[in-house]
């Protein structure tokens, strides 16, 4: 369900008991996003604010978040004023989404002080205002003129006015009877959702959805109607003594809505809600971030392979070169006996086709002497353009086969961090470097480094795998591939990769013992499973000892050439037993 005035109404009434917290901390980790960190009773706590259009809310967290090195000037304003100062109250308005945040404390000079907050939680609408004790605005996340709405005014030195509702209040309904009378004629259930939701104030249509579904309503009758008033008005009750919690919909679209339940954990909708939020949030971030870089990826693809198709075109061309430097020797071998003058064409005995006529085109501006040069001239040309050709050819290929094993990389990518490690590893590459400032991301994707990694300098974080004792390790991207293959692994490990397809270099670790071919077998559907062909059924899967791959000058990350090695053909998995 949306963050409705029902959830709000809900997490507000859980909040309450931060009454008395002490506010010693507020950040600004993005335009949509306030944070204002408490103290009560040596217990820390986080109440994240956001505004954001798609997922606005407000909640306790435990998730942390970068802050800007320079804090914005709401941030600033807000530091100002309530740093220092306690919570009265946190209290909201029938069901309406505002929440509003009451601050006491004292001044300099030891006078009582109070501030508000108003959190107004509406879509696109959304803001956080803060009010002195005459309920005058003393800033605002976001000023709101006569330009942008003509009912009322947020700027600061303006008197604060709540917004106009124009929907029903359903805390006023008083009984069944007045419930259906509200909702009027209602033509099907697939259109109830709606009636209720554009009829009363706070109650979202997916929360309307999800108690039809609950309760298996499939007709709409009287008693259907009654059972979902009566569940309304109980989750509605039950928003002041905790006994709530939310059941998770999982289905198109992963979503929640409250039941009615015996509850007797503290702050359990605050940090259901931060949870499913924060995971919310870090799929969409990273699905914009791959789906941007994957984007400038293919577009570079693209590139590529029109260039490929250019130099196979000029490679055609050059397919007849021959045929010009034949004409030329045969016009220059019977010069003797060829009048010096201006024709179109001429028929010449060809002996390298056992003498039999061949008719040469010539351009009657010239003389045949001066076509031959000509026939000559072109030979040359094309004879010298057919060895540059050639050469980028194979320059174009080697590019493509580094760009499709990115491409590969990032379909397999799952997290925002290992997107990071490869837009790091085409931002140092040529082939992406004008593209690459266009995407630069505005902050850095940070990996743990792994325990395993011999140099600390380096993030390393491969997959890992045991297999009957072995330890098996992935790379996760080419930079991470050469790593683990030419610094991380002894000479006398053991290196698989599929055997013409894309995909991780792996690394046996052996420690002075022989693996039996049970192991090896395991290995290499490990292997297979983390490339291109994963979705085969016989992978071809090479493998050799470390001292037997070697990284050619000059090469792109991850591709090496190896030798003595031995294939395994196997299906691809990752089942261990």
């Amino acid at each position: 369900m949306a963050f409705d005035g029902i959830v709000t109404k809900a997490i507000a009434s859980e909040l309450q008991q931060l009454s008395g917290a002490r506010i010693d901390k507020i950040f600004q980790p993005s335009k949509n996003n306030i944070v204002l960190g408490f103290y009560l009773n040596g217990t820390n706590y986080a109440l994240n604010i956001c505004t954001d259009s798609q997922n606005y809310r407000i909640h306790l967290t435990t998730h942390p978040k970068s802050n800007p090195k320079v804090a914005p000037n709401f941030c600033m304003v807000l530091r100002k004023h309530l740093i220092g100062l306690h919570i009265k109250n946190i209290i909201t308005s029938n069901l309406e989404r505002i929440v509003t945040i009451e601050f006491e404390g004292f001044d300099d000079v030891d006078d009582i002080i109070t501030k508000k907050l108003i959190v107004e939680l509406m879509g696109k609408h959304c803001n956080i205002i803060l009010l002195d004790e005459e309920n005058v605005i003393i800033d605002s996340l976001r000023h709101i003129n006569n330009e942008v709405d003509n009912t009322r005014i947020i700027v600061p030195h303006v008197k604060y006015s709540y917004p106009i509702v124009s929907k029903d209040n359903f805390l006023e309904v008083v009984s069944f009877e007045e419930f259906k009378q509200k909702l009027g004629l209602i033509e099907d259930i697939i259109s109830l959702p709606y009636i209720i939701s554009n009829k009363f104030n706070g109650i979202s249509k997916m929360f309307i959805k999800a108690i039809i579904s609950k309760l298996n309503i499939t007709n709409i009758d009287d008693t259907s109607l009654q059972k979902i008033y009566e569940y309304i008005l109980q989750v509605i009750n039950n928003t002041d003594n905790f006994n709530l919690s939310f059941e998770t919909i999982i289905d198109k679209k992963k979503d929640y809505f409250l039941v009615p339940i015996k509850n007797d954990k503290s702050f359990n909708l605050n940090f259901f809600i931060d949870d499913f939020y924060y995971k919310k949030e870090t799929s969409e971030e990273f699905k914009v971030y791959r789906n941007s870089v994957l984007k400038l990826i293919l577009d570079t693809l693209k590139k590529y392979n029109k260039r490929l198709e250019n130099i196979n075109q000029k490679l055609k061309e050059c397919d007849g070169m021959d045929t010009y430097r034949i004409y030329g020797e045969l016009i220059t071998a019977n010069l003797y006996k060829i009048k010096d003058t201006n024709i179109d064409h001429i028929q010449l005995e060809n002996y390298y086709d056992n003498n039999n006529l061949i008719t040469i085109p010539l351009d009657k501006k010239y003389s045949p002497s001066f076509n031959a040069k000509r026939f000559f001239k072109k030979y040359n040309k094309l004879k010298n353009a057919l060895e540059i050709i050639t050469y980028q050819k194979e320059e174009t290929l080697n590019e493509l086969n580094y760009i499709e094993s990115i491409v590969y990389e990032l379909e397999n990518c799952s997290t925002t961090n290992e997107v990071s490690e490869i837009f790091e590893e085409i931002s140092e590459n040529v082939v992406f470097k004008d593209r690459t400032e266009k995407y630069k991301k505005k902050k850095d994707g940070k990996v743990k480094k792994s325990k395993l990694t011999k140099n600390k300098n380096v993030s390393f974080n491969p997959l890992k795998y045991t297999i009957d004792g072995y330890t098996l390790l992935v790379g996760r991207n080419n930079k991470e591939n050469d790593y683990l293959t030419l610094k991380y692994a002894k000479k006398t490990d053991l290196w698989f990769h599929t055997k013409d397809f894309h995909g991780s270099h792996a690394i046996l670790i052996l420690n002075n013992s022989t693996p039996d071919d049970d192991v090896l077998i395991k290995c290499a559907k490990i292997v297979s499973y983390h490339s291109k062909a994963r979705n085969s059924s016989n992978v071809p899967v090479d493998f050799c000892e470390v001292k037997y791959v070697k990284k050619p000058n000059g090469a792109k990350p991850g591709m090496v050439i190896y030798t003595n090695n031995k294939t395994i053909n196997v299906q691809p998995g990752i089942s261990l037993k």
